[in-house]
């Protein structure tokens, strides 16, 4: 359980004030201009959501706490799934969920939860809303709004993300289902270049979400997920890394995006998964931070790390080394798999097997709660947790 210090520095979520009544708000907008003959003309915007939104962001980035990412489609739900021996029917994606959200006392370490389309509006096999389950558990509901990846007409055999048509009434709807923060997830492939072309679009993709986002009253996480195929080393990584995080910001200002106001979720700068040379967590604290204090504004509350394929044990060890000196951001995690795995394997599909499985995640959440804050040890940890789970050209 975590200590009574940790859970007094939590903040709490007022369910009043985050779902209770909620109507859909159309956010006004003041927009200033210079004199018209001016050489160069500045608009300034203000959101009426720009305090909710910095204190939503504040309470997903509180200390001890991180994101339960937990919004895999439901073609990757299925791949889960399937490697339990389980079909890929609603109930059973719905089962598997509801394991996860009904955990007793997740909000201890999780601040934070990821949902696909189809939780957001679902509920447990109790019948009780998930958005609700999360409230009560003081998590703040979020939501996957991109469209996945799609080839990009140009590059060199690379991706962009598609999702911007229609995003301001998704977005809209969303809040009010009682999602306040959402994800836009695409990546950068250092073995395919990355060509300029790609990290443009992801960069202009990033930060038109970002502001279609705010714009409605959700927080976004800005993700550019920098892939660990390749065998390239770790200074490849810090290179090309802080290619990206340039390009993010650039673009993030030119569509007057909220800093206070988003999350990020980085890759760690690691060597690429098939390089032969590895790295401590020292290493990788060591370049990782290098990189956030070279490109991130501090006015950005939260860094909610993704894991990418590494082992539960690894992601964890990682972020703990990160946070063995003071931030000027919350330096947390953001991970799917390097949560869940082992809970699902724990489970297998069986009614039986969900406390225990639930103890698991438990587990794997408080460790990272620890590394948040510093305090990780990596004792007693399972062989389960020690493998890496690098698929290579994955596919979400």
């Amino acid at each position: 359980m975590a200590s009574a210090s940790l859970l007094k520095s939590s903040p709490v979520i007022d369910k009043a004030e985050f779902l209770k009544g909620q109507s859909l708000r159309q956010p006004s907008v003041s927009v200033v201009r210079c004199h018209p003959n001016a050489p160069s003309s500045l608009t300034i915007r203000a959101s009426s959501y720009a305090d909710e939104l910095v204190k939503t962001a504040k309470i997903v980035a509180s200390p001890g706490r991180g994101i339960l990412a937990m919004d895999e489609s439901n073609a990757t739900c299925g791949k889960r799934l399937a490697s339990i021996g389980l079909e890929n029917t609603e109930a059973n994606r719905q089962a598997y969920r509801t394991l996860l959200v009904t955990a007793p006392g997740l909000g201890q370490y999780i601040s934070g939860a990821i949902l696909f389309e189809e939780t957001l509006y679902q509920s447990t096999i109790d019948g009780k809303k998930i958005v609700d389950v999360l409230v009560e558990q003081n998590i703040v509901p979020g939501i996957k709004v991109d469209k996945g990846l799609v080839p990009l007409a140009g590059s060199n055999d690379e991706s962009w993300c598609q999702g911007l048509d229609g995003l301001a009434s998704r977005t809209a709807a969303y809040y009010q289902q009682g999602a306040r923060f959402a994800k836009w997830r695409t990546v950068v492939s250092i073995p395919n270049g990355p060509s300029a072309l790609a990290v443009k679009e992801a960069a202009w993709g990033l930060a038109r979400y970002a502001a279609i986002a705010q714009d409605n009253g959700l927080v976004p996480i800005v993700e550019p997920e920098i892939l660990l195929d390749g065998e390239h080393g770790i200074d490849r990584t810090f290179e090309v890394a802080q290619k990206v995080w340039a390009e993010v910001f650039f673009y993030l200002s030119e569509n007057n995006v909220l800093f206070e106001g988003i999350l990020l979720k980085p890759s760690m700068v690691t060597p690429g998964a098939e390089c032969k040379e590895r790295a401590t967590p020292e290493q990788v604290a060591d370049y990782t931070l290098k990189l956030l204090h070279r490109r991130i504004p501090p006015a950005v509350p939260g860094i909610m790390f993704l894991s990418g394929g590494q082992s539960e044990v690894e992601a964890t060890l990682n972020l703990n080394a990160m946070n063995q000196a003071p931030n000027p951001w919350h330096v947390s995690f953001s991970y799917a798999r390097a949560l869940q795995n082992t809970c699902l394997k724990t489970w297998g599909g069986r009614p039986e097997n969900v406390k225990a499985a639930q103890d698991t995640l438990l587990i794997r959440a408080k460790a990272n709660s620890l590394a948040q804050l510093g305090k990780y040890t990596g004792e007693g940890e399972s062989d389960e947790a020690k493998k890496g789970m690098f698929v290579k050209d994955y596919v979400y």
